[in-house]
């Protein structure tokens, strides 16, 4: 093996592999007699699972990667991605978990058909599905390649075909019951393993003081200048709050592991679990990169990731077990994107022309669906070269453009009655179109193609800038169409209105804990406080 690799390690990467395989066929034994037994667990994942396989699946390779190399460019703020999604898990678990269980739905598309109509339930399915393809899976497939070409020189290609094809085994075999559990292992892993690497990189450097010396102080200011390229505060108090509700609350590759809980109490406690959980990232993610910046100045983007584990600050075994913690974080994430997405052609697509279709070939349709998105994903592998070289930004930088229009067909679902399914047709059609012409003209601007001055102004502008400029601009479209078609919506809608006037409710049981013990309720209300006085004191102390 290359790079200060040895036996032991090799050992320690093939026997994870191996493991996880094992796993993975193991929970595969169980029965997927219905499309909820293969799709969403039969509806019994445990807080504990709900939380873990929330956390799994969010951390994947480009955030191992990604994030290292945007810390080593820019210090602690590109973790406020991080915490601001802590915000937004807290929303989950608390006032849209109830009204998701209580709705019976199987998608997040569904769920948008209930409120709105059943043509922007299909547009939602077509833009989820498009969105996996080339953020999900191709940066996904990416940063692990980046990761085996540096450390082992294996192809790019090679070494992400390997990856998909080993993870779409046990994830066609055994349905979202063998991808959750299976990813409980694989958070302690990811977590285990980026603790480790963090201890070592810290006493390398000489610990957190001597890192401080060795670093810029820009390096530690959470807030950056309003005028700042990447991470601006005012993007991020206001626009990354958009990006994270559509993550956390409306996309089926989230919103999934929720709707398996087996209760709302186990939905809002994994939920809090996996806000937890999101407060290391900060530390075991980002800090790698800073130290990797302080021992190798010089080093570009993601290369510090790879850079740190190919050096001799990890002694044999251990090493191998970091790096089978990336793999773990890449395995879980891909099985999610492939029952997610199977889960959306199968209920979104199939079933709705389908009406009569039996359990048993429901579950072989998603079974299928599975293997054709597994040879989908090895088909859109040469897409990498067209990412950046800054993984994590790339990746925000993609979702800022897709989801204003999505987050303010939700928000505004919940709180406005009389947004309508015209509205909310017309928004998602209108504002992802905003949206893939600020892509194109990133595009165009990042490879020279054309020298416009609208184009590059366009491309110039921040993208949590624009992401907030998406939504004011979507949600005046969904009001103002709304309230033009108010009347017919009265009369057409009014199943829909009235299935939503009951989902508003819940938002009352989430605070009454009418099916909630006195003392779990208390415990929940205080471990969320616990975990926003902690990103309080962190902004104090990296203000």
């Amino acid at each position: 093996m290359t790079h200060n690799f040895g036996t032991l390690d090799g050992i320690v990467i093939i026997g994870y592999l191996i493991g996880v395989l094992m796993l993975g066929f193991y929970y595969s034994r169980r029965s997927n007699k219905s499309m909820e037994d293969y799709f969403l667990t039969g509806r019994n994942l445990t807080w504990l699972g709900v939380g873990m396989s929330l956390f799994a699946t969010n951390i994947s390779s480009e955030h191992f990667v990604g994030l290292a190399g945007s810390g080593a460019s820019r210090g602690l703020a590109v973790g406020q991605f991080e915490l601001m999604a802590i915000f937004i898990l807290i929303i989950l678990g608390w006032f849209l978990s109830p009204i998701y269980i209580k709705s019976g739905v199987v998608t997040m598309p569904e769920f948008i058909e209930k409120r709105y109509d059943s043509r922007s339930r299909k547009i939602f399915t077509i833009i989820s599905i498009v969105v996996y393809l080339f953020t999900k899976v191709s940066v996904t497939l990416f940063a692990g390649g980046i990761l085996f070409y540096k450390i082992f020189g294996i192809n790019i290609y090679a070494s992400a075909i390997i990856i998909v094809l080993m993870t779409g085994i046990y994830s066609v075999i055994g349905g979202s019951y063998a991808v959750m559990k299976t990813q409980i292992v694989q958070a302690f892993m990811m977590l285990l393993g980026a603790f480790l690497l963090t201890i070592y990189g810290l006493a390398e450097v000489g610990g957190f003081s001597a890192l401080q010396e060795k670093l810029p102080t820009e390096y530690f200011q959470m807030f950056k200048p309003i005028d700042d390229p990447d991470v601006p505060w005012t993007g991020i108090i206001f626009g990354a709050p958009i990006i994270a509700f559509w993550y956390w609350c409306a996309d089926q590759y989230i919103v999934q592991r929720v709707l398996s809980a087996r209760s709302i109490d186990d939905a809002r406690r994994g939920s809090l679990l996996a806000a937890f959980l999101k407060i290391t990232p900060i530390f075991v993610l980002v800090l790698p990169g800073m130290i990797a910046y302080a021992l190798f100045p010089g080093l570009q983007g993601d290369e510090a990731f790879p850079i740190l584990i190919a050096s001799n600050i990890l002694p044999a075994g251990i090493k191998g077990f970091v790096l089978a913690a990336v793999l773990a974080a890449v395995m879980s994430s891909l099985a999610s994107v492939f029952n997610s997405t199977a889960s959306l052609i199968t209920n979104d697509f199939y079933k709705p022309k389908n009406p009569t279709a039996s359990e048993e070939k429901l579950v072989l349709v998603g079974r299928l669906s599975t293997m054709v998105i597994v040879v989908t994903a090895i088909m859109c592998v040469p897409l990498v070269k067209l990412i950046s070289s800054q993984l994590y930004l790339y990746m925000q930088n993609i979702q800022a453009t897709i989801s204003p229009p999505i987050t303010a067909v939700f928000i505004f679902g919940l709180f406005l009655k009389k947004a309508n399914a015209k509205g909310a047709l017309w928004t998602l059609i209108i504002g992802e179109l905003i949206g893939l012409t600020k892509l194109t003209a990133d595009f165009l601007v990042r490879f020279e193609i054309v020298n416009n001055p609208s184009l590059i102004a366009l491309a110039n502008i921040n993208f949590l800038h624009f992401a907030i400029f998406s939504f004011i601009a979507s949600s005046f479209l969904l009001v103002v169409i709304s309230y033009m078609y108010s009347e017919k919506a009265e009369l057409s809608n009014s199943k829909l209105q009235l299935l939503f006037s009951e989902n508003l409710k819940e938002i009352g049981y989430g605070l009454s804990h009418l099916k909630t013990s006195v003392l779990t309720y208390r415990v929940n209300v205080f471990f969320s406080i616990f975990i926003l006085m902690i990103i309080i004191g962190l902004w104090s102390l990296w203000f």
